[in-house]
């Protein structure tokens, strides 16, 4: 008889989301709490070629067995339509008891961030994702686009309405098509202009955010705001185009991996974590899924803390070049990160 073996999942802890109450009105709101797991699977591919449908939801299928129910899409992603299968297929074996127990996030793409665009380019993420709702939406950039079957095309890009496409994003709330909206990339004048005309204030800011782009002005201020930090790129980008080792083959945190017994992912989202701040890690590979889960039952010192807050060189990966333009409203690209900015204005 063929031997059985069993695989332990991971227990992922969760933090608390400050909403609003889905029934309340928009001239008054009242706050509100959800749970998001402080860990999350992203599912952007960077390869230019990316893999096979089916590659990506055995993957995704391997991430629930190991623990993960938190995962991450958007419209530009091309995998929505995994993520709802993955979801889908796990309910059906019995992995999960029901979609409820999962926590998506998706993002409306450039191309759809305008005032009458945002509620339709929600209602064709549920399509492909097949399900009633996403537990998260989020602006993925503050960058608007016309639409055009070129792809990207920096003449494309045009004047950014913050305030009706929020107004939007407040619709798919009040529609009930997401149980949360927030923002991604958004600097601290750009989160401080939001927050003035908001009647549903952003839940999370997804940001780059690793050892190597410690952003704790803006991590700062979001926590002041109330608002959630999730970090994208929490490795460094290790493999992308634009990524870098910084984290990776950084040997402070090679020193601190060797004497925990620990590996340098591990350490990285580990400090993340205890930054308070939500980690979107991305393998499929099986053994790295465990590893990048295994950060939950152990500390940094505070003297590994000071380490990779003081020794490790601080530098931004992706540069955000892509949405500069001379007939945009970003004419460089301090003017999209909102630098510099004085936390006291």
């Amino acid at each position: 008889m063929e031997k059985k073996t069993t695989t332990t999942i991971i227990q992922v802890p969760a933090v608390e989301l400050t909403t609003i109450s889905s029934s309340s009105s928009s001239s008054s709101s009242s706050p509100a709490k959800m749970k998001m797991p402080s860990i999350g699977m992203g599912t952007a591919c960077a390869s230019p070629v990316p893999p096979p449908p089916e590659v990506i939801v055995a993957a995704l299928l391997d991430a629930v067995a190991a623990g993960y129910r938190h995962f991450d899409t958007a419209a530009v992603y091309r995998t929505e339509e995994e993520v709802g299968r993955a979801v889908a297929e796990a309910v059906e074996k019995g992995h999960v008891g029901s979609r409820d127990e999962f926590f998506i996030t998706s993002k409306v793409w450039c191309t759809d961030l305008h005032a009458d665009s945002v509620v339709p380019a929600l209602t064709n993420t549920l399509r492909r994702l097949g399900m009633e709702y996403v537990d998260l939406y989020l602006i993925h950039w503050p960058v608007s686009m016309k639409k055009s079957p070129l792809g990207f095309v920096k003449e494309d890009i045009v004047e950014f309405d913050m305030r009706g496409t929020w107004a939007a994003m407040e619709d798919c709330f009040r529609l009930g098509l997401c149980k949360s909206i927030g923002v991604s990339n958004y600097g601290p004048a750009k989160l401080h202009q939001l927050l003035q005309h908001a009647t549903i204030p952003p839940a999370v800011n997804q940001v780059e955010m690793n050892t190597g782009w410690q952003q704790k002005k803006l991590v700062k201020l979001c926590r002041e705001k109330g608002i959630q930090v999730c970090a994208w790129s929490p490795l460094g980008g290790n493999g992308a185009s634009w990524g870098s080792f910084s984290v990776m083959h950084s040997p402070v945190l090679k020193e601190i991996a060797d004497a925990k017994g620990k590996s340098v992912a591990q350490v990285a989202l580990r400090w993340i974590y205890e930054q308070g701040a939500i980690p979107i890690v991305k393998s499929f590979n099986k053994d790295r899924m465990r590893q990048n889960l295994d950060i939950f039952d152990w500390e940094l010192t505070q003297d590994e803390v000071s380490k990779i807050e003081q020794r490790i060189p601080q530098q931004r990966g992706f540069s955000g070049e892509m949405f500069v333009s001379e007939t945009g409203p970003y004419k460089s690209v301090d003017e999209l990160w909102d630098q510099p900015f004085n936390l006291s204005s």
